[in-house]
């Protein structure tokens, strides 16, 4: 007996269910993009490695092009199309726009999930490769700029926005949790320089 080789599954993206047949092999990313026409997530490398395919499930980052649309099925995905609150942009889509975080804007989606996810993973006291001190009562690292270099080196910019990329990310880090602005815009400059 033949399995079969597709399945009808339902995925709860922004918010709203949707059913689709699909193949097993379906990527997310393609079942996004192909199946849904949304098409704000964007298809770069499509081997995991440039971060364009960002999306958010169940609040955390991942690239889409490597995560299977049966896998995802029950989990929340949230694409850029649904981090904004209707016409009120997210804080971190605002500081994008108000300190040119990006130039040809391909990469601006994943980024923007990125840094989503990135902001909130650092809230949560989750350490990076460069965060110095790990210990759980040290709480939260200084979100300096290599701490956010770091943090989202999964994304890349072929344009190289990345000086306005670190600025935008660290006001919406200091929106969200108060802190580590001046040091991350401080070091941006620095490294303009």
């Amino acid at each position: 007996m033949a399995l079969s080789t597709s399945s009808v599954i339902t995925l709860k993206i922004n918010g709203e269910k949707h059913t689709l047949p699909v193949d097993h092999r379906t990527t997310l990313l393609d079942a996004l993009r192909e199946r849904l026409d949304l098409t704000g997530t964007k298809k770069g490398c499509d081997q995991g490695q440039c971060g364009a395919c960002t999306v958010l499930l169940d609040g955390r980052r991942a690239v889409a092009c490597l995560q299977l649309a049966v896998a995802a099925e029950g989990r929340e995905i949230t694409t850029i199309e649904g981090v904004a609150d209707g016409e009120r942009l997210h804080p971190v889509q605002q500081a994008f726009l108000d300190l040119d975080g990006f130039q040809c804007g391909y990469c601006t989606p994943g980024q923007i999930c990125s840094a989503i996810g990135m902001i909130q993973e650092h809230a949560a006291g989750w350490p990076s490769a460069v965060t110095e001190d790990v210990r759980p009562q040290a709480g939260p690292p200084s979100l300096t700029t290599d701490e956010i270099r770091e943090r989202m080196s999964g994304n890349l910019c072929r344009c190289g926005a990345y000086v306005a990329i670190v600025e935008a990310v660290a006001r919406a880090a200091e929106a969200h949790t108060g802190e580590g602005r001046e040091d991350a815009a401080s070091g941006a400059k620095e490294a303009v320089k």
